[in-house]
């Protein structure tokens, strides 16, 4: 009898609608759940607030650390980004960041693994300088000899168009500084696959062969066609002063003046440690020439011909890089 009344009063409480009284919440459901949340603050002691914006030096200087040294890829680019902007419309009468304070930092840059931060990378160096860059072309090349050589095909196609950009603003600078005439060279030899077999009774080594199967992209192409500019500045004659008579010959100011470039007997090594063939300066075509047909150039003239052979794109490379060849050693001798 009395579990029947009770459960005739929980039915009815289905159906009952509930009194509210005034001042006090409605029930919570059964089902309810507390989304409530209490957001944390952080409170700082001490706050430096100025007026002042900081100077231009100042924002550059921030900027070039972000970009040489953040672990992000979009702030890197986005640095890198401000970099450009700002160096690219400042007024030429405006305080900026010279190259002797960007290059450092930013040569490693080369080795980036972001796409995007080493495009903007190569359209901040074509707003340097040429002059001083030419004075720091050294550090350039040593990290370009870097990129060429690395195991990432996108690097070491942008390393190319680092050098790229370092021969059309220097001329001849990178041939010239310590180590850029033979590592460079290399660095070549060894990208291309064209590589002497001196354990094998072969002259030539199989790596040379299979990496002109790489002809079909344009990565080898542009690789030959690099190639072909490097020699050129490298193999070019020099400007000779024609002889001359005693009475031709004036007082000439600009031949007694303080020389303008960076480290102008740099190339003498008067007070640097010893350096092996590899890592001298050679200063004049003939040197450079005399190295060339040493060591390079029965293995880059194979290279060429089997190049020249493929056709397409990279049989046009071929042929421009044998023409350099030709036209570069064409008064040089082996007696000079």
């Amino acid at each position: 009898m009395g579990s029947s009344m009770r459960k005739k009063k929980e039915k009815k409480k289905d159906f009952q609608k509930p009194k509210l009284r005034v001042g006090k919440t409605k029930a919570k459901a059964d089902n309810f759940t507390d989304t409530s949340f209490k957001a944390k603050s952080i409170v700082l002691n001490q706050q430096s607030l100025t007026t002042a914006a900081p100077s231009s030096i100042t924002q550059l200087t921030h900027y070039l650390s972000l970009a040489s040294s953040s672990k992000s890829d979009t702030q890197r680019k986005d640095a890198m980004s401000y970099l450009v902007t700002r160096l690219s419309n400042a007024p030429s009468d405006s305080p900026g960041l010279p190259a002797s304070t960007l290059l450092p930092k930013l040569l490693p840059l080369i080795l980036d693994g972001s796409t995007a931060v080493r495009a903007q990378l190569i359209k901040l160096f074509k707003i340097l300088p040429p002059m001083d860059v030419a004075d720091r072309a050294e550090s350039v090349i040593l990290y370009t000899r870097a990129g060429m050589t690395h195991l990432a095909t996108e690097i070491r196609d942008d390393a190319l168009n680092v050098l790229e950009w370092l021969l059309d603003s220097t001329g001849d600078a990178c041939v010239k500084c310590p180590g850029g005439w033979i590592k460079t060279l290399n660095s070549f030899m060894s990208m291309m696959g064209w590589t002497r077999d001196k354990s094998a009774t072969s002259k030539w080594s199989s790596e040379s062969k299979v990496t002109i199967s790489n002809k079909a992209n344009k990565s080898f192409a542009r690789q030959l066609t690099l190639l072909a500019k490097f020699l050129k500045t490298g193999l070019d004659e020099e400007n000779i002063l024609k002889k001359r008579s005693l009475n031709d010959i004036t007082f000439d100011s600009v031949t007694y003046m303080l020389p303008t470039v960076h480290d102008p007997f740099g190339y003498l090594n008067l007070f640097g440690p010893p350096r092996d063939e590899d890592g001298t300066a050679y200063m004049d075509s003939d040197s450079r020439r005399r190295v060339f047909q040493k060591r390079f150039r029965e293995i880059v003239d194979k290279g060429a011909e089997d190049a020249r052979r493929a056709g397409g794109e990279t049989g046009r490379a071929g042929s421009t890089l044998a023409k350099v060849i030709r036209e570069g050693m064409e008064n040089f001798s082996s007696s000079t």
